[in-house]
């Protein structure tokens, strides 16, 4: 590495360190204030309290990030060139390529960190804090578990599996209950189509019931509606449809495929999927959208326009990326286009402005 890139390699890290822990910093202030009055009237403890911010901090870095990187890149070349240092190197025969590939190489440097981070880190911290939240502050029922393939609950004798549940109309696909003795041995077992709580209960429906005596299967029968006794609840079921945004891109790949093979729809999935890849990419293209806006400016630029320009094109990028990625989970488009669109659209733009600056 050069002088000149380890120059503006340094330059970029400090501010880029400086962007990161600002922006940590406003979103748990933020979230703190939003959650202090609720965790308080829970009678949470406070180490408690703490752990649960602590376990937040990955998930906020990767959420920041691209926006971090896109407002680095802005104040970095902002600053060079408000201090004719650009126009130095310039007059040297040093190209803007050059002089942007430390950035760029930075850039992608932190989507591949953000990918990894999302498959390995995240998942973990993300059922610590969940489990943190519900059980160690809320003091919600622990005999609820989340896995990845399936929902599982115990309740006494009962033992229920399923394999999806549908927050909107409060059901549950693929249902299997088993019925215990006290020394826990199966008496029954229920397999049903879906079971659906209408506020009081759940009832099951299309339900196969098999009678087991002596670890045999004594007797079955074809039940169309059985109401069943479970204190599951549904706002404990809630939580099972934001854990698929904290699955890994492979995790969650494997969970569309099971859902397509047992014959559910998993379009809304597959578009969260994809978007476990674009999404980590979106550091390279804020840098690569970075670069051009800040260079255009000339000398005129610097910290209050970097800050400013950044906050923009952000917003911008996340809200574009939001409606096209909604678009996806709904089938308007296909899952692989709503997640790439809004890289590609802001690549465009960046390529445009690269052209016309030299021009």
């Amino acid at each position: 590495m050069t002088v000149l890139s380890r120059y503006i390699t340094a330059t970029y890290l400090k501010l880029l360190g400086l962007t990161v822990g600002s922006f940590v910093a406003i979103y748990l202030v933020i979230d703190f204030l939003e959650k202090i009055s609720r965790f308080s009237q829970a009678h949470g403890k406070p180490q408690f309290i703490l752990l649960y911010f602590l376990c937040k901090i990955p998930a906020i870095v990767n959420q920041v990030m691209p926006l971090a990187v896109l407002m680095s890149t802005l104040l970095t070349l902002g600053i060079l060139s408000r201090s004719s240092e650009i126009i130095a190197m310039q007059s040297c025969g040093i190209s803007l390529k050059r002089i942007a590939k430390p950035l760029l190489v930075i850039a992608l440097s932190l989507s591949l960190f953000t990918f990894f981070s999302n498959e390995t880190i995240i998942p973990n911290t993300s059922q610590k804090l969940k489990y943190v939240e519900e059980v160690l502050i809320q003091g919600k029922n622990p005999s609820t578990f989340f896995r990845l393939n399936n929902i599982w609950y115990r309740d006494e004798n009962y033992i229920l599996q399923a394999r999806l549940f549908i927050p909107t109309t409060r059901t549950l696909k693929g249902v299997t209950l088993w019925q215990t003795t006290d020394q826990m041995q199966p008496a029954k077992r229920l397999e049903a189509e879906e079971g659906i709580w209408n506020g009081q209960y759940w009832t099951l429906n299309n339900v196969v019931e098999r009678v087991i005596t002596n670890g045999k299967i004594a007797e079955t029968r074809k039940i169309d509606t059985l109401p069943i006794s479970l204190n599951l609840k549904i706002n404990d079921l809630k939580v099972w449809d934001k854990y698929a945004d904290d699955m890994g891109f492979f995790k969650l790949k494997r969970y569309t495929e099971k859902l397509r093979e047992a014959g559910y729809d998993a379009t809304r999935y597959q578009a969260q999927m994809f978007a476990k890849i674009s999404m980590p990419f979106a550091c390279l293209i804020m840098a690569f959208v970075g670069i051009p806006f800040s260079l255009r400016g000339g000398r005129s630029s610097g910290i209050a326009l970097g800050i400013g320009l950044s906050i923009g094109i952000g917003f911008a990028y996340f809200i574009i990326n939001a409606i096209l990625i909604s678009f996806g989970e709904t089938g308007i488009l296909p899952p692989l286009v709503s997640a790439w669109a809004a890289n590609f659209i802001f690549a465009l733009s960046a390529i445009w402005l690269t052209l016309t600056m030299h021009h």
